[in-house]
């Protein structure tokens, strides 16, 4: 199988960004969570191959979304960002969008949870290949995805407007209330303390 399109790889190469590691505003083009009329809004910018990502994915998500989002206490607002490998996360993001909307955060999921199996493996495209069939796409779409230009651009666009309206350097970083709060390993109790304190 042909590995990751060269596309992907030069467009993406061409942003450096900081690592995965320490380092919002709102956008139609972001993927959200829970009620829109909650008080309390978190913002993460996770990158889907930022390993402190999955981590928080795996291990913290679940309980933070059971307590906060399912409830209606949060709404929660994931932005895109890019850390090296960059090509991995940009295919990993555009997988993720070409899934639709109501599967975003399912196949982002899966991509955080098969992240160890594709550093280990170094087989990124048969990686991602295989999270998109699961979703019903063809190989002949899921590439069509991850080298859609336009799509990339927008990808780029994304990430350069975090980086100058909320100085993001790194992630993951949680903005709650407009206010940022913790970047890289983030526990659920650091996001307790932070709801609490934004919802006095």
């Amino acid at each position: 199988m042909p590995k990751l399109s060269f596309l992907v790889v030069a467009l993406m190469g061409a942003m450096a960004l900081a690592g995965c590691s320490k380092g919002g505003s709102a956008s139609t083009d972001d993927m959200h969570m829970g009620d829109p009329a909650a008080k309390i809004k978190v913002v993460e910018y996770a990158s889907a191959s930022c390993s402190h990502c999955a981590r928080f994915n795996n291990e913290v998500m679940p309980d933070f979304k059971k307590k906060y989002i399912d409830t209606g206490k949060a709404y929660y607002t994931l932005k895109e960002f890019l850390t090296p490998p960059n090509e991995l996360a940009a295919a990993g993001f555009l997988t993720a969008r070409c899934a639709g909307k109501d599967k975003y955060f399912n196949v982002l999921d899966a991509i955080y949870h098969a992240q160890a199996e594709i550093f280990q493996t170094g087989d990124m495209r048969g990686v991602l290949l295989r999270i998109a069939q699961g979703t019903g796409m063809t190989e002949k779409q899921f590439d069509a995805c991850i080298t859609d230009e336009k799509a990339l651009k927008a990808l780029n666009d994304r990430v350069d407007a975090g980086m100058k309206a909320d100085k993001i350097t790194g992630t993951p970083t949680f903005i709650v209330n407009g206010k940022t709060i913790a970047s890289g390993e983030v526990s659920l109790s650091q996001l307790d303390t932070a709801i609490a304190d934004a919802s006095k």
